[in-house]
């Protein structure tokens, strides 16, 4: 077993460039957000309800990725280098066969799935533009996750770092030249983000596609058709994951419908707080995403005793990782505030339920680690149920009812957000602790 700063440095290898994948990603958003709000508020608001729509779609999915990521490591870990790939090849044939008829399904009835979240005509308009550049995307995405899953599975994450940050200087450029149509090409306005976006995802399929078949022949990278045994597990372990994001995001909706029962300014302030949570929980998404892999491939190993001991060694750097990163929230929250919001009354608002959030997001750290090493051991159910019936069932009904009903508003909210928080990390500390994960086959 590797020595305490040896596991360390193995943790931070894998996580750090699956870290800065996925902040590039949330900065990109920044941009593009800053390049449409240039055009004014109504393409803004259309990119906004056709981003939140392609969200949900892509979500679909999403479990692709975890699915064949889960297989890789654990075939990794067994030494069993001809079979490493098949995740990979069940799941682009999976990816293929649900992405390409959900596509075309909605770039037919786009306007009316966009009406279902938006009413105004303009917006609505820009959106549905924007949403079918995005969605003819779609095959790429599914794609994608197929690959990062594999190369996360057999611990080279830096590929993902490299190639997404080419996919974003694609899509800057591609996006300037077709939003506001210089040299040349036509201007599409918001429609041109979407496109540009669409045009990073396919050039980042090829670089994919062509260092899968330089480097994952040897593995068995499209040596043949998918195994239907591997198909099977494929589809048995990203079901579950797509279908707890499908509704995670949909409570997300349902969170800002209560809030705007309440009043306006809860909604503007909630839309930061949970934005910026969103954000800031990243890098312990990332060291989750690595005890994934490393929990996968000690499994593979056989050796429980290290599986186990990983999911601890990854929460307690994420604790300290989050914590480092929630401090400035509860000692300066108004200057925090202050980035997001410039009206005094909001910012004091804010104040209470953002210093709620630091501590949400320390606490969060079991929780984002341990579900995510929960997918690597194969036990994505367990992770769906326990996830969407805590949210479902208990949080949100009682953020309605002590937030509405009761009458205590955002702070009230918020406050059982925090009691929601505990409850789901007790919840993973105790599913990892019994060890039942440790007899799945994957």
């Amino acid at each position: 077993m590797l020595p305490e700063s040896s596991r360390r440095q193995t943790i931070l290898r894998l996580a750090l460039p699956i870290i800065g994948g996925m902040l590039s990603q949330s900065l990109l958003n920044l941009i593009d957000a800053a390049l449409v709000g240039s055009l004014g508020e109504v393409p803004l608001a259309g990119v906004g309800i056709g981003g939140y729509a392609i969200f949900l779609i892509t979500a679909v999915v999403f479990g692709l990725s975890s699915g064949v990521q889960a297989q890789t490591a654990r075939r990794h870990g067994e030494g069993d280098w001809g079979r490493r790939a098949q995740a990979l090849n069940a799941g682009l044939a999976i990816a293929l066969a649900v992405a390409l008829p959900l596509a075309m399904l909605c770039l037919w009835q786009a306007p009316r799935l966009l009406a279902l979240i938006n009413q105004d005509p303009l917006v609505n308009a820009e959106a549905v533009a924007y949403f079918r550049w995005r969605v003819v995307s779609l095959v790429p995405v599914a794609m994608i996750f197929c690959f990062r899953g594999y190369w996360n599975g057999i611990q080279q994450t830096g590929v993902y770092l490299r190639i997404i940050l080419v996919m974003h200087l694609v899509n800057v450029v591609a996006s300037v030249l077709l939003i506001f149509g210089w040299l040349g090409l036509p201007a599409m306005g918001a429609a041109g983000a979407g496109a540009g976006t669409s045009l990073s995802l396919y050039a980042g399929l090829a670089i994919w596609a062509g260092l899968s078949r330089r480097h994952a022949t040897g593995s068995g990278f499209l040596a043949g058709l998918p195994c239907p045994r591997t198909l099977v597990t494929t589809l048995r372990l990203a079901v579950p994951h797509s279908f707890q994001q499908i509704w995670f995001a949909a409570g997300y909706a349902v969170l800002f419908a209560i809030l705007g029962r309440i009043d306006i300014a809860s909604v503007a302030v909630g839309h930061v707080l949970v934005n910026l949570s969103l954000l800031l929980i990243l890098p312990g998404v990332g060291l989750g995403m690595a005890a994934m892999s490393l929990v996968g491939e000690s499994l593979g190993r056989q050796d429980h005793r290290d599986a186990h001991r990983w999911g601890w060694d990854v929460v307690r750097l994420a604790w300290l990782c989050l914590a480092l990163i929630a401090l400035p929230m509860v000692l300066f929250p108004e200057a925090v505030l202050a980035l997001f919001l410039h009206d005094a009354a909001l910012t004091a608002m804010g104040r209470v339920p953002l210093q709620l959030t630091a501590v949400m997001i320390v606490l969060d750290a079991a929780a984002l680690v341990l579900a995510q090493a929960l997918l690597g051991a194969g036990a994505n159910r367990t992770v769906m149920t326990t996830t969407l019936t805590l949210q479902w069932l208990v949080f949100l009904p009682l953020a309605w009812w002590v937030g509405v009903e009761l009458g205590h508003g955002l702070v009230g909210i918020w406050w059982v957000q925090l009691g929601y928080r505990c409850l789901n990390s007790a919840g993973f500390v105790l599913i990892w602790q019994r060890r039942r994960w440790l007899r799945l086959a994957v």
